[in-house]
């Protein structure tokens, strides 16, 4: 038996079932290559800065304004 069951309700119907089976779950992704990765993260790391150097204030201020908004419509 599973410790920790999936909270996506599908994963959790297939390992219920693969658990009812005496089948083993399978693995949801194949195994990441880790030179992708390290440049993905790469790319991940500077692409914030790239993109507000690149933006006018007046663009900045729209965008800070709308997640404002986005923040306090949740509440």
């Amino acid at each position: 038996m599973q410790k920790n069951k999936p909270r996506d309700l599908n994963k959790l119907a297939a390992s219920i079932v693969a658990e009812a089976t005496g089948e083993s779950p399978k693995e949801d992704t194949p195994p990441k290559n880790r030179a992708a990765v390290e440049l993905g993260r790469l790319g991940g790391l500077k692409g914030g800065k790239a993109r507000a150097e690149k933006l006018t204030a007046s663009q900045r201020r729209k965008i800070a304004i709308k997640a404002a908004h986005a923040r306090w419509k949740k509440k």
